[in-house]
């Protein structure tokens, strides 16, 4: 039988909910849940199920409906318009001396975390549920499942403390939660849902199957003077996705005369969804590509061409950048890389052809729209707990929240604590777009500061403080101490004034709303990719031996966990250059590769030396703490310089993603 009627709309972006009709609208769609006491009961159970299908034509290539593509009003869940231009593009071509026109095709991609995604559901009652899920944003499935199914907020608890991976498949608010919910309310009895590994291909969204076509005008010198960058992918028959491919490669440089347009094609598919750096990853790789192409064309260095056509003001809006350093990071690249003392000309060690190649990294720095919100409670022996309901997903926010917080109370970091992972905590946007660091972070540095200055004026208006009538702006903490500026002897610590007053606690709830998206400047992180490759004459294999990243993400909070996550996304786009790619079997409408035994990704043998650094520049604008992220840059410009290394070593250049050996013998 079908699932009761829903009470509400799934999220904006994912708005298919599966079992409410008898339609199959792709492969690995939902069509029953199967529940038991033991996993080998459920496993059992759903061998025996029987369901009779209809069949009808599908379409699960882009090549298959290319004719029926049409363009959207507006993409990416409804947050960005389907086209955009500025100036005369057609005027500006035609007027070109130099033009390059190259089209760019790319394969689906997958996430494949390690941990599948899994919930847990459990009601206490007919109107208070409790979720144990694996994902990106408590929040976001406390308001999509109570929406989903009538519940207010405050009937939800949603619990995720550590994730297993993510990438982006854990972002959006999947059917997974709402039906074990459902399934447990029914049976009466916590229910647990997995998805097995096959299932992750087709419950969690993907990197559509796009094409898309750069058309570049310049001058003999190199300096562009038109933008044509257009993309055709293929969508759900349900939500206008497309990841924006176009946003970043519209303002990398200097461009007067712009034109960007989505075109989609309604396929037989899951909606796609946010993949690492999604757009970025591939608008960079085309415009980047065709840049290399350009500098061939006009005969100057790849990286002089990139400095000609440096910009110190975002194209689209004329307004200066918050901070950029993209000089800075290709500058320090170079340097790291040893790109000027290297032979420009190719090389070949026996069967080995080398080349080098370099490419842009830029990546929007993404602000929530919603107030977040932190909680931070001192005690009288000085130590201090804070808590904000983001989750832990590998990448170090606990430990990274712990150090914003010391800084901000004048404490040791080993006196902090740290708490997350729960909707019962104050409200955090899902980790999204490079933005979970920044959110937490300033919502965790605003409220720390406003404990700390509560404390301080507390001890300043107190009769028996050292401190006594001192004007609060002079004073300072140190090691849990707070003391004049000027005269650092004189003060007391935390635990004196709390002890003194017999105050076991204090507590704030604080709040930072973020600044406008249209602040007055463009906000974008930047950064610097150069990449050496040998490729076997004879069979065509590409390994990569050596790559380097410079970025500029503002401030730096823990070098250890950014240099991490950053040589990550720069071994994610050797994975996306070389090997990653979901194979569609038009007979069946299904993926043939879904397991990690046919779906390739780098493995250690795989990754080459990797040199990372990070450029700190201050940025005022984007957070009171000046970060902008790192999580998604580092894959972006990788692949594009990879492609441009192997161009660089055999003289061949490659149109599609991934570069396999077929394709360069």
């Amino acid at each position: 039988r079908l699932l009761p009627s829903l009470a509400g709309l799934a999220a904006p972006g994912q708005t298919f909910f599966p079992m409410q009709d008898e339609t199959i609208h792709y492969g690995g769609q939902p069509v029953a849940v199967v529940v038991a006491d033991t996993i080998e009961r459920a496993d059992h159970a759903a061998t025996l199920v029987r369901i009779e299908y209809e069949s009808t034509p599908a379409t699960t290539l882009l090549d298959q409906a290319r004719d029926r593509a049409y363009v959207p009003e507006r993409i990416f869940g409804g947050l960005l318009p389907g086209r955009s231009s500025r100036g005369d593009v057609a005027k500006a071509l035609a007027e070109a001396e130099v033009r390059v026109d190259a089209t760019y095709r790319f394969a689906p991609n997958h996430h494949n975390p390690i941990e599948p995604s899994a919930s847990t559901a459990i009601w206490d009652d007919v109107d208070r549920l409790t979720i144990y899920d694996s994902t990106q944003g408590p929040n976001s499935v406390q308001l999509t499942v109570g929406e989903l199914l009538g519940l207010p907020p405050i009937s939800i608890r949603v619990v995720s403390h550590a994730v297993g991976g993510s990438f982006g498949s854990k972002a959006m608010v999947w059917h997974h939660p709402t039906l074990a919910a459902l399934a447990a309310r029914h049976v009466g009895r916590p229910v647990r849902l997995v998805l097995t590994r096959e299932q992750m291909f087709t419950s969690c969204g993907h990197r559509e199957e796009q094409e898309q076509r750069v058309t570049i005008g310049a001058g003999a010198d190199g300096r562009i003077t038109a933008l044509r960058h257009h993309k055709i992918s293929l969508t759900s028959p349900f939500d206008d996705w497309a990841e924006p491919s176009l946003q970043s490669a519209a303002v990398a440089y200097l461009n007067p005369n712009y034109e960007g347009i989505y075109h989609l094609v309604r396929g037989n598919t899951i909606t796609p969804t946010f993949m690492r750096a999604p757009g970025e990853a591939s608008g960079m790789f085309a415009l980047e590509c065709a840049m290399d192409e350009l500098a061939e064309r006009v005969g100057i260095d790849p990286l002089e061409l990139r400095m000609r056509n440096y910009s110190d003001t975002d194209p689209e809006i004329g307004k200066p950048w918050s901070s950029s350093g993209l000089r800075e990071c290709f500058q320090r690249a170079a340097e790291l890389f040893g790109w000027h003392d290297r032979d420009p000309r190719p090389r070949r060690e026996g069967q080995w052809l080398i080349g080098t190649g370099l490419a842009s990294a830029l990546y929007p720095v993404t602000q929530p729209v919603n107030p977040q919100r932190a909680k931070a409670r001192i005690y009288n022996d000085g130590t201090a707990v804070v808590e904000a309901g983001v989750s832990e997903f590998g990448t170090g926010v606990f430990t990274a929240m712990t150090q914003v917080a010391a800084d901000a109370l004048g404490l040791p970091v080993e006196r902090v604590r740290f708490v997350g992972g729960s909707s019962d905590l104050p409200n955090i946007t899902a980790a999204v777009g490079s933005a979970g660091t920044s959110a937490v972070g300033s919502a965790v540095h605003v409220t720390a500061c406003e404990l700390r200055d509560q404390l301080i004026r507390r001890a300043v208006g107190d009769d028996h403080s050292p401190l006594h009538g001192a004007d609060p702006a002079r004073v300072e903490v140190r090691d849990g101490k707070m003391v004049l500026s000027d005269r650092p002897d004189v003060g007391e610590t935390y635990s004196d004034l709390l002890h003194r007053t017999m105050t076991p606690d204090v507590e704030v709830l604080g709040t930072w709303n973020p600044p406008p998206q249209d602040a007055g400047y463009g906000i974008h992180t930047f950064g610097a990719q150069m990449a050496e490759v040998a490729v076997d004459a004879d069979l065509g294999v590409v390994r990569v031996r050596r790559m380097v990243g410079v970025f500029a993400p503002g401030r730096v909070l823990n070098r250890k966990l950014a240099h991490s996550q950053l040589m990550g996304g720069m071994l994610w786009g050797l994975g996306q250059a070389l090997l990653e790619a979901t194979r569609m079997d038009p007979r069946l409408g299904r993926w043939a590769n879904a397991s990690l035994a046919d779906y390739l990704v780098p493995v250690n043998a795989d990754a080459p030396d990797v040199v990372v650094d990070t450029v700190e520049m201050r940025d005022d604008v984007v957070n009171p703490i000046g970060i902008k992220g790192v999580g998604e840059i580092g894959v972006v410009g990788a692949a594009a310089a990879i492609a441009n290394a192997v161009h660089h070593a055999t003289g061949r250049r490659s149109y599609e993603l991934p570069i396999t050996l077929e394709k360069l013998l």
